[in-house]
């Protein structure tokens, strides 16, 4: 199942919810589908805005819910004039225009979304007592094969529903356990909860507030509400929230280490990313400019393990640099540098570390030398990388490796420069590293680059995948909501990894992962609930 298709059989289900609600309630089921709230992203319509459709999209959405729930006819629903009125079309579509609406207008996206939905209120209402509608069709007539679904890796090994859940379980009991929020015993709700909502947020892209309301429709039970999850996140401290996840990975890597497929030392990146911030600026300290744009965002560096191996995010520092509108001294990159490799080689040995052109830097090239680990980092060209080209390109070179010598308040020690063809095959790149690299073997080390473009992904599914949206100002709920979308990335690849390994003794690690982000979140969200 992709990302989007969990999102959206989410919406499609909310909406079943709500249809249950209201014809509980005592609505009929038209007057239920006319005011039930449709998440528009969740379909989308097939005619282009210039097809002279007389029909608008959302009102033909909510008459083939009708249809779904009744399974009156076409031509029955062609002759139902109150059907449209209700709906707020101006006539009844005729057969061939339902059939069309159906076939072409509506993708197969949007017609899962709406027989999802309308089944789920089918089967409600044939199973429950509280609640009576005479027009919904047979329950036989909907009912699907009850068999227990399967995921398919690449190599056809099919896993089961228990065993997705029972490796998913393990991984998120090493992971959330590490966080507390220290309220009080007799507490209204669980951390558990709070948890699962914010798990809920992430898979929906929900807001705060609309996201505590979905979950509530779809928990049908009592659920935190906006407000308490957001008083409750602020009871987490940065320093708490940045020591749990150190908890967390160290609890996930004891998980891994002893599979053949997990391979030490590893190769790491170190990156920044940012979540933009719309807000005012006035005394928002973790606030940054964003770089060649008239933006603002909060950011933070990572340190990820990419190449061949489990790409796991083995540790998150908070960025605060100096900008107008505060009195942040300015940003000393190698200091973060060093609480990100310290804190993960606590968990693992690294070997190499890979970055890019914003951490060229000298202190930053002596804190890793410093540390004891290699280092990869293309650099600026300057006066000196200039000239180097110039001898290069008289002597018909295309490749070359200058020594040069590292010398800061911190230490020094030698290192290289290394000269050769860019990868797009335009120019020549240079890269600075401490490794003792020669010309016959510059150019196969620097591909060892090539696997940074892994951390690009990592970010791209953090933020689609698992991070909740919010608009508070508060860095706590900012730091909070980042931590918890890569504790649940990091689960969703330990999940995969550990199921990659139930088929056989993996000697090889693939990266595509077998389990999909949104059915990662699915199960955790499903099974964080103490009750359940």
């Amino acid at each position: 199942m992709s990302e989007q298709r969990a999102r959206r059989l989410t919406d499609a289900f909310s909406v079943g919810i709500e249809l249950r609600e209201k014809v509980r309630s005592g609505e009929s089921i038209l007057t239920a589908i006319r005011t039930v709230c449709i998440q528009t992203e969740a379909v989308s319509d097939g005619y282009p805005e210039w097809h002279p459709a007389p029909y608008p999209f959302i009102p033909m959405v909510r008459l083939f819910l009708y249809h779904e729930i009744t399974a009156e006819s076409y031509q029955s629903l062609s002759e139902y004039p109150e059907l449209a009125t209700t709906l707020k079309l101006e006539k009844p579509p005729d057969p061939s225009v339902l059939s069309r609406t159906w076939r072409n207008r509506f993708d197969e996206e949007t017609q899962e979304f709406i027989e999802t939905a309308a089944h789920f209120l089918v089967k409600e209402v044939h199973d429950r007592d509280d609640m009576t509608a005479p027009v919904v069709r047979p329950k036989r007539d909907i009912t699907a094969d009850d068999a227990e679904t399967e995921v398919e890796d690449e190599s056809g090994q099919e896993f089961s529903d228990e065993e997705i859940r029972r490796t998913t379980r393990l991984a998120r009991e090493h992971t959330f356990g590490a966080f507390e929020s220290d309220r009080a015993e007799n507490a209204s709700y669980d951390d558990s909860q709070f948890f699962e909502l914010q798990t809920f947020l992430g898979m929906t892209g929900c807001g705060t507030a609309q996201g505590a309301a979905r979950f509530q429709y779809r928990e049908q039970g009592e659920t935190p509400h906006g407000d308490t999850h957001l008083r409750t996140v602020k009871q987490f401290s940065p320093e708490n929230l940045i020591e749990g996840i150190d908890q967390a990975v160290g609890q996930l890597t004891s998980t891994i280490v002893s599979e053949a497929a997990f391979r030490r030392p590893v190769t790491v990146a170190i990156d920044i990313t940012t979540v933009p911030y719309y807000g005012d600026v006035e005394g928002m300290e973790m606030v940054s400019g964003v770089k060649g744009e008239d933006k603002r965002a909060f950011k933070f560096a990572t340190l990820s393990v990419v190449g061949y191996n489990v790409p796991l995010i083995l540790a998150v520092e908070p960025v605060r640099e100096s900008s107008p509108w505060d009195e942040n001294p300015s940003n000393e990159m190698h200091r973060i540098v060093r609480r990100l490799v310290q804190r993960a080689s606590q968990h693992v040995p690294i070997e190499t570390v890979l970055c890019d052109r914003e951490f060229d830097s000298k202190n930053v090239f002596q804190t890793l030398s410093n540390l004891n680990v290699n280092y990869l980092v293309p650099t600026r060209r300057g006066p000196t990388e200039e000239d180097v080209l110039e001898k290069m390109t008289a002597r018909g070179e295309e490749v070359a490796v200058e020594r040069a010598r590292i010398e800061v308040e911190s230490g020094s020690h030698g290192c290289r420069f290394l000269y050769v063809p860019s990868s797009s095959g335009e120019g020549t790149v240079v890269f600075v590293t401490n490794v003792d690299v020669g010309a016959d073997t510059a150019v196969s080390f620097c591909r060892r680059y090539s696997r940074r473009w892994q951390i690009e992904a990592e970010y791209k599914s953090l933020k689609s995948d698992f991070l909740g949206k919010t608009s508070s100002k508060d860095y706590r709920v900012r730091l909070f909501y980042f931590v918890f979308a890569v504790l649940l990335y990091n689960v969703w690849r330990v999940t995969s990894f550990l199921l990659q390994a139930t088929v056989s003794l993996v000697e090889e690690f693939e990266y595509s992962p077998v389990l999909t982000a949104g059915e990662c979140a699915e199960v955790v969200a499903a099974g964080l609930d103490p009750a359940g």
